[in-house]
């Protein structure tokens, strides 16, 4: 660092890492106002924080950032996945227990879908997770109407655009028919709106159901519709690479040793000349 580097880091990353927002809602947050710092409303990103300055949001002080964590949420379908919704639906975070920190969605799932949702309060836990560059895998199962050949799947293996738009190639598998409809499992690392509906739409099929039952080693399991599940700190520190937090040092509280009966007096003095 040099002298003119301020201390601290970027209003938009603490407040992410406090989990009011991502950086890029944080940063529209900014600029629409909302933000004040030491008691001055800020129009601008480019601010350096620290411990020592007083950040509200919305009126609401922000405090110091909590320990990263990541909880599993299986989402029901007709929930939106945003903070408010214009229309006036319901949101995933209407729906969350009231004990839960102020978290953010890992991604989305549109309106119909359901299953694993990942909720963080932890803004670079969200990046991280989000990141196409790395790749995490979402499994899907996917319920369509009527069938579907494998010469159409093997469109979506190959890879598909759809409406000038392109999307990767998918592992599907055909698990079954069940009368007029038909079960696949399709897993896709990009996770573009909508993507699986649209490439299915592209064959020729509808998708009338679909659950993400996974997103990247995280699973569903058997959590039930609208439960949350905490995912333990080691787990999530393995998964992501990252480093275990400090242990709280203490500090030394000096030996007290009991005296021998008949010394009440003051203690000599190390180094001091015995009496004869």
């Amino acid at each position: 660092m040099t002298e003119n580097t301020p201390d601290g880091d970027r209003i938009a990353k603490v407040l992410s890492r406090s989990g009011v927002a991502s950086r890029r809602e944080a940063e529209r947050m900014i600029e629409a106002g909302r933000v004040s710092v030491n008691g001055k409303t800020i129009t601008s990103p480019a601010l350096n924080v620290t411990d020592r300055d007083r950040i509200v949001v919305d009126g609401k002080p922000v405090g110091k950032p909590e320990a990263p964590r990541l909880w599993l949420y299986h989402k029901p379908a007709g929930l939106v996945t945003t903070a408010s919704d214009d229309q006036g639906r319901e949101t995933v975070f209407d729906k969350l227990p009231e004990d839960l920190p102020r978290v953010m969605s890992v991604g989305r799932l549109d309106i119909n879908s359901e299953g694993l949702l990942l909720l963080t309060n932890d803004g670079g836990i969200k990046r991280r997770l989000e990141l196409p560059s790395t790749g995490w895998l979402r499994r899907y199962r996917v319920r369509i109407k009527g069938s579907v050949s494998e010469g159409k799947l093997d469109e979506l293996r190959a890879g598909i655009t759809v409406e000038g738009v392109s999307y990767q190639p998918m592992i599907v598998t055909f698990d079954r028919q069940q009368g007029a409809n038909a079960w696949l499992t399709i897993s896709i690392r990009e996770g573009k709106n909508r993507e699986i509906r649209r490439a299915m739409e592209a064959v020729g099929t509808i998708v009338n159901r679909l659950i993400r039952v996974s997103y990247g080693p995280f699973q569903l399991g058997n959590l039930a519709a609208g439960a949350v599940e905490e995912v333990k700190g080691r787990v999530l520190r393995d998964q992501l690479g990252m480093a275990a937090p400090e242990p709280a040092t203490r500090a030394r509280k000096p030996v007290q040793r009991p005296r021998k009966p008949g010394s009440e007096g003051p203690r000599p003095q190390r180094g001091a000349p015995k009496r004869r």
